[in-house]
């Protein structure tokens, strides 16, 4: 491909326009929907037994739902094969199942989502599968790690502390030493970021974040390139069954939609809370891939188009102080996940990553005191002003 759906009979789109229109073009033999329809129906009638009407037979297999949504992430990440999953953690369950087995290795960024962990540490590995971690931003580091591993599993930006990691020399690396690359692209989004284009093998996303954006569907993707890994991939896919609903396809291709109107607001806003953080004196360090002095700010300028909704901040607070703090926010909301369009706070430590061990969390630098926020698309002058009611409470 050369990154550029083509649909309604021949123009080229751009990302926007791919966002609203691909997968959701007007069937003028049946009713002309501007909106892909949802379809419920489980099963699907046959005229001939051994002939699916339309290649559908079950939903679980495929579903017309389903499979615009599916044209549409692809689309997006500027790959040729996307599948929709249950949730970010079943598309990601479904991936190592389907590519994974006994005595193979995982090595994996040392900063991780929680569950994304959990599901290397207390599921594949009763499999015969070893789960190592490594820190992606020390090349010399992982090196001889990569040699002896059939996954290299990365977040960039990283979740909680925004670390980058430059794609395309990780997968130079990795292809030599025939290891796969995967990427979870969720901070990011397709908007910003496609790894496909950087030597990525498959891209990993929780739809239920910014590709939704409204806190009110679950669900993940998976985006490739690879004709072999798409087919072993939609094989387990239909195998475990942990697949996205057609209306919960139909919510996440509603919210796409919106995408990049929502992420350019997104990062307006991040920047903002960034800068004032920086002159805040309770605040001990910012960790925001736009600011100049962030680790690997100029591997992010070179394969990010932005750099995302997502600020976190070490806090010189105990965490009584903290609590104070975070009780005494208007607008920002306390809770888990993130990427809707209301800002979410959190404290990773007791609550994202709070299965993580103490001593493996703060050897990755995922302290007591550190502070994500997810911020919205709310007007930026009040989150501020927000934010500074909270800071003189303590």
């Amino acid at each position: 491909m050369d990154g550029e759906i083509r649909i309604f009979g021949g123009g080229s789109m751009k990302f926007s326009t791919k966002a609203i229109h691909v997968g959701e073009e007007p069937n003028y033999e049946v009713n002309g929907e501007v909106v892909s329809p949802i379809h419920l129906s489980t099963t699907f009638a046959r005229r001939y037994p051994e002939v699916p009407t339309k290649g559908y037979e079950y939903t679980r297999t495929s579903n017309p739902t389903r499979g615009a949504l599916e044209k549409k992430l692809a689309s997006l990440e500027e790959g040729r094969f996307g599948l929709a999953f249950a949730s970010g953690l079943a598309a990601e369950t479904s991936l190592l199942l389907a590519l994974l087995k006994k005595g193979d290795t995982i090595l994996a960024s040392d900063d991780l989502y929680g569950g994304t962990r959990r599901i290397f540490e207390s599921v594949i590995k009763k499999f015969g599968v070893d789960f190592r971690t490594v820190d992606f931003t020390s090349t010399a580091s992982f090196e001889t790690e990569a040699r002896s591993s059939r996954i290299i599993w990365v977040e960039t930006p990283s979740n909680p502390l925004l670390k980058i990691i430059d794609i395309a020399k990780l997968s130079k690396m990795a292809h030599e030493n025939g290891s796969l690359l995967v990427v979870d692209n969720t901070f990011a989004t397709p908007y910003f970021q496609n790894p496909l284009k950087f030597g990525s093998d498959v891209v990993v996303h929780s739809t239920t974040k910014y590709i939704s954006g409204h806190s009110d569907t679950l669900g993940g993707g998976i985006v490739t390139n690879n004709d072999e890994l798409f087919e072993k991939l939609k094989f387990h896919q239909n195998a475990v069954g942990a697949v996205l609903s057609p209306f919960d396809s139909y919510m996440t291709m509603r919210g796409i939609k919106t995408l990049s109107v929502r992420m350019r607001e997104h990062e307006k806003n991040a920047m903002r809370i960034a800068e004032y953080l920086l002159e805040k004196n309770k605040v001990k360090k910012v960790y925001y891939p736009g600011l100049e002095d962030h680790f690997n700010h100029e591997v992010a300028k070179s394969q990010m188009k932005g750099y995302g909704g997502i600020v976190s901040f070490a806090l010189d607070l105990d965490r009584e102080g903290i609590r104070r703090f975070l009780r005494n926010l208007k607008y920002i909301t306390l809770g888990e996940s993130l990427g809707g369009v209301e800002s979410l706070i959190e404290v990773p430590s007791l609550m994202t990553h709070a299965s993580v061990p103490r001593e493996v969390r703060e050897q990755m630098g995922i302290i007591d005191n550190l502070v994500r926020f997810s911020v919205g698309i709310e007007d930026v002058d009040d989150l501020i002003e927000d934010l500074e009611s909270a800071f003189g409470a303590i």
